[in-house]
């Protein structure tokens, strides 16, 4: 029987904010079949401009519970680091994120993602998505300390 299933993280990261939120939102579709092809075999440009009403098709990989997603951006402010999108993919009706990166004291940032699934399938499958998200997370800080130039 098909469910409704959230969760939230809240990841640490001694990357900055701007550029965390470049490398995994603004550009996330080039970037993730880069550093986890398991995770994102490949990504292609559907509509848009790259803001708000943007819809990218990506083809997933084995570490992910489904084929294929489309996400569409459903508002972006990049001067505050947020964002909010939805999928939808095989297995769910939709799926909401919200995402938002503050700045920290030390010159890092912390995101906190919320993900709310509708039509959830498999509980299984969130859970799946979620370890997903959090290691895309961590991929992403470690290819950004180890090329400090990139997404300045």
């Amino acid at each position: 029987m098909a469910s409704t299933n959230s969760w939230t993280h809240e990841l640490e990261s001694k990357v900055s904010a701007p550029r965390k939120f470049r490398a995994c939102v603004m550009d996330w579709h080039t970037l993730a079949p880069k550093l986890a092809p398991h995770v994102i075999d490949n990504a292609h440009h559907v509509e848009g401009d790259g803001g708000t009403g943007t819809v990218r098709h990506y083809n997933c990989g084995s570490a992910v519970p489904f084929n294929t997603m489309k996400k569409k951006v459903e508002f972006l402010d990049a001067d505050k680091c947020e964002c909010k999108y939805t999928i939808e993919c095989d297995g769910v009706e939709t799926s909401t994120w919200n995402i938002k990166m503050k700045p920290t004291a030390n010159g890092g940032s912390v995101a906190n993602v919320e993900c709310t699934s509708k039509g959830v399938q498999d509980n299984d499958m969130m859970l799946k998505a979620k370890d997903s998200a959090a290691e895309m997370f961590k991929n992403v800080e470690a290819y950004l300390i180890a090329n400090p130039n990139a997404y300045n």
